[in-house]
């Protein structure tokens, strides 16, 4: 479907709504979840980092559902502390906690906080800020090494096709191994059949040998989020703790992960680091790690090298110069994506980046405006190479590729 017309932004900015609205499920005739929420717009399952991210620009506008998502994954919250990155409408879980394919980013501490602008509703934090307590522990728990780091699966990370480990690895027998006949029989499957790929640096046996840059940050900002969720509710020695804690996790990063010659952190393998580039990286902007303007520079120069993520459509989720990078995407192998690409700039403007953070915005607008143009929708992913939707990618999604279209839009480009 081609448009004729130019768009305008409360064209694009009302098209994400409009298809967003379509994708409102639950109700009295659901199986489980009887209040309507706001979908991921995947697969009918609900998605916790969807789900959370969808509250970034849910919170630009209050009619939709956004609250009722959330609280389906508090509903569902084991007695541990587990919290699924993915359950079926009959609010079972898919994937066994013992594996770190169980779980994504923890965000959902920060989509409160999202949720608390412009007013406060301090009841509700005071409401949910024991789960978000307990999903914490749990991970911490769980999947916390002794080097103070975290473990991760490629799955788990939400950044699904991308690879981790060390180039030429194959399977040694140290890693965890998902727990097939303990998972939903919906992905049995699936889990078999990543389990036995042939693609061995994507293998979800690759976790305890390594540590992963992005959760480890991932756990950081969720720690500076639950000290400010506590200092609201008055709960001031807890605050501090929080925050202690976001600053020892970071500190680890930044001494064991940052690579002063390449510019650049590296997850580690082995206990060595890594030299293998990927969004993920970017987290250590939000969470502090890179606050130190060395560091964070060092990081901007990366945004901006044509060689690396300054692609014409950023941010690209490899480097252009990886072995694995595609120019049509090939989903987390070169695809640009909504949610990454606001949590760069999110970090850009928390280190005082805002030259970078409003080129990178006005470029991704524009290439989202244009391929809305030809087809008249929104995409799961895009390419980083042209103004096009990226090789897999769903169409209609709303989802949080309406990261793009409302809140970068309206958070970066409103005063351009």
């Amino acid at each position: 479907m081609c448009l004729s017309r130019k768009v305008v932004s409360n064209d694009v900015t009302s098209a994400a709504i409009e298809i967003a609205k379509k994708k409102i499920c639950g109700g009295r005739s659901a199986p489980f979840f009887k209040n309507r929420y706001l979908d991921a717009a995947f697969n009918g399952d609900l998605f916790l980092w969807d789900t959370c991210m969808l509250a970034a620009w849910a919170k630009h506008t209050p009619s939709l559902p956004i609250r009722p998502a959330l609280d389906n994954f508090y509903r569902v919250q084991r007695a541990t502390g587990f919290i699924c990155r993915q359950i079926s409408p009959e609010g079972e879980d898919i994937w066994d906690p013992s594996h770190p394919i169980s779980v994504n980013p923890p965000l959902l501490a920060w989509a409160e906080m999202e949720l608390q602008q412009p007013c406060r509703d301090i009841p509700r934090l005071r409401k949910v800020y024991p789960s978000l307590v307990r999903f914490h522990q749990f991970l911490e728990t769980t999947y916390r090494c002794d080097d103070g780091l975290f473990i991760s699966d490629a799955h788990g990370s939400g950044m699904d096709n991308i690879s981790r480990s060390p180039r030429g690895w194959t399977p040694d027998g140290l890693g965890l191994k998902i727990p097939i006949q303990k998972c939903h029989p919906s992905v049995r499957g699936f889990a078999r059949a990543i389990s036995n790929s042939a693609d061995l640096e994507h293998s979800p046996l690759w976790n305890r040998q390594g540590r992963s840059v992005d959760f480890s940050a991932q756990m950081a900002f969720d720690a500076r989020q639950l000290s400010e969720i506590a200092a609201l509710l008055g709960k001031t020695l807890e605050s501090e703790a929080w925050g202690r804690q976001a600053n020892d996790i970071n500190e680890i990063i930044n001494r064991r992960c940052w690579d002063p010659r390449a510019g650049f952190y590296c997850d580690l393998g082995f206990g060595k680091k890594l030299p293998r580039r990927h969004i993920g990286m970017f987290w250590t902007l939000w969470s502090g790690a890179a606050a130190d303007r060395p560091i964070h520079r060092a990081l901007a120069r990366t945004l901006r090298d044509p060689s690396a993520f300054g692609r014409p459509v950023p941010v690209p989720s490899l480097p252009a110069d990886d072995p694995y990078y595609c120019p049509w995407g090939n989903y987390w192998r070169g695809g640009v994506w909504a949610p990454t690409t606001y949590m760069v700039l999110r970090g850009l403007r928390e280190v005082g980046e805002e030259g970078l953070a409003s080129s990178i915005s006005s470029r991704v607008v524009r290439a989202v405006d244009r391929v809305f143009q030809a087809t008249g929708t929104f995409w799961e992913n895009y390419s980083p190479e042209f103004p096009a939707y990226g090789l897999p990618a769903r169409p209609d999604f709303c989802g949080w590729t309406a990261l793009i279209p409302i809140s970068i839009r309206r958070e970066f480009l409103a005063a351009n």
